[in-house]
């Protein structure tokens, strides 16, 4: 799938294989999948989060609970961003007290996300610990903030976007590398 300005980084199978190893890690990490929780982080966590929770189904035999987070209003740029902020639905619908947190994203990028998205974990009560899981690293820290389930390491210019699309069959999924036009003054 080549569109103009887009290079394909992942296809359907390359989405899949990833998934399968990064569900493998957590679940060997855990030593199980008795003791862990899955939340995405909105929009793009969610798809993942749920492919990941079947995948375990399949190995481990056990249904993970899983849910999402909105970090809108734990942003640290809302008032710079200078647009109408528009809130999504956070589900937690399960405790989160002593249990290891799997936080799925699909693209870590600053932290900033990720930084948001823990602020609002702790919302919900006192997890054993947050792992994070992601699909695409493509560095540019602002944070402190490290991934400990990487899909792909994909260095990146701050000019170029990753576009994840994991929606419909998995022949459909894609991840591409998208290059912006300069913006003013640059």
């Amino acid at each position: 799938m080549k569109k103009t300005g887009m290079k394909t980084l992942m296809d359907g199978k390359g989405v899949e294989r990833v998934l399968s190893r990064l569900t493998h890690e957590i679940i060997e990490k855990n030593k199980g999948a008795g003791q862990i929780v899955l939340v995405g982080i909105a929009s793009g966590g969610i798809p993942l989060s749920q492919v990941i929770r079947r995948k375990i189904q399949v190995i481990e035999g056990v249904d993970v609970p899983t849910g999402f987070v909105d970090i809108t209003l734990y942003r640290d740029d809302l008032a710079r961003a200078g647009y109408q902020a528009r809130m999504k639905r956070t589900e937690v619908p399960f405790s989160i007290d002593d249990r290891k947190v799997i936080l799925v994203d699909d693209v870590l990028y600053t932290g900033r996300t990720i930084r948001a998205a823990m602020d609002a974990l702790i919302d919900f009560g006192r997890p054993r610990n947050i792992q994070l899981a992601v699909l695409i690293d493509r560095g540019h820290r602002e944070l402190p903030i490290r991934a400990d389930f990487v899909g792909r390491n994909v260095p990146t210019s701050r000019t170029e976007t990753v576009l994840v699309r994991v929606e419909g069959t998995p022949e459909e999924w894609t991840v591409l590398l998208k290059e912006d036009p300069p913006r003013k003054g640059e």
